[in-house]
């Protein structure tokens, strides 16, 4: 059974994460599963099938008690992110883990986003998702048809190589970094937006912010408090994305930044700074 759960547990972390978009609620699903697997005693299925199955159905359950907690959530609701290494482990699909999608992964509801992702992520056959889920498959594909509807609403542009990506990364922290107000309204898009989540536990905005020039203006300006206040950041790799993280004088993670580039701009940055959700990330060296 050790092994089972040596080679099981970070598939069932990748259902359960993207299904939540919390680590700490990810890992305390699977291990729930296992515990369930053990008392369940099943020797004839599939230990990765009924493991994916109950890990699937506790998030769907949680999903539908964490919306509405989200629902009074102060200010914009976003991922727990997970960073660099983290990000190698706990991931087959780098594009299906960015805060981008799951962030857009919000307009689903709990039984939709478990028939998106078990699809469209993880390639499981209609059948098998309707067992999962309850559903007929008729129904679960007709399911797939409104989820999918729903997430092209939040993708606009064309996704670009992760080459293109980091180059543009590079270049806008390079002017951000400067202080170059003119480079970095060239690196956003015209309707660039910020997400900030500070869960009312940090400082943040209540609402997104918009426009190039306001979105450039206030990132220096914020670079240059951070810079006064003895706060050091690195370049990292977040949920897959370029991005960077910022530390206090300790070490600890103060906020973890990712950045959505497409068409050779970046279209968003989205902020974590609710400590809750930068506990699990390591201090700097």
């Amino acid at each position: 059974m050790v092994e089972t759960h040596e080679e099981l547990r970070p598939y069932l972390f990748a259902i359960a994460y993207r299904m939540l978009g919390s680590v700490a609620e990810a890992e305390d699903i699977v291990q729930e599963a296992f515990l369930r697997y053990h008392e369940a005693d099943i020797e004839a299925e599939s230990p990765k099938a009924y493991l994916a199955t109950v890990t699937t159905r506790l998030a769907i359950d949680q999903l539908r008690s964490a919306r509405a907690r989200r629902e009074v959530y102060p200010g914009e609701w976003l991922p727990e992110p997970l960073v660099d290494d983290e990000a190698v482990r706990h991931a087959e699909t780098a594009d299906s883990l960015s805060l981008t999608f799951l962030h857009l992964l919000e307009k689903l509801s709990p039984v939709e986003r478990a028939v998106f992702l078990l699809r469209e992520v993880f390639d499981y056959p209609y059948d098998e998702i309707a067992r999962i889920v309850g559903k007929s498959p008729d129904n679960c594909r007709q399911i797939l048809a409104r989820a999918r509807r729903h997430m092209e609403e939040g993708r606009r542009r064309f996704d670009v190589s992760r080459e293109e990506r980091d180059e543009v990364a590079r270049r806008f922290v390079a002017a951000w970094e400067e202080g170059d107000t003119d480079a970095l309204v060239e690196l956003l898009a015209a309707d660039a937006t910020v997400y900030g989540d500070g869960g009312g536990k940090a400082p943040s905005m209540p609402v997104p912010l918009v426009g190039a020039e306001r979105v450039a203006k206030a990132l220096i300006g914020w670079g240059r408090q951070a810079h006064e206040r003895g706060i050091t950041h690195r370049p990292a790799r977040v949920n897959g994305e370029p991005g960077l993280v910022f530390y206090d004088v300790d070490g600890h993670a103060l906020w973890v930044a990712a950045l959505e580039v497409a068409e050779g701009v970046v279209v968003a940055v989205r902020s974590v700074l609710n400590p809750d959700k930068l506990a699990h990330i390591p201090r700097a060296r």
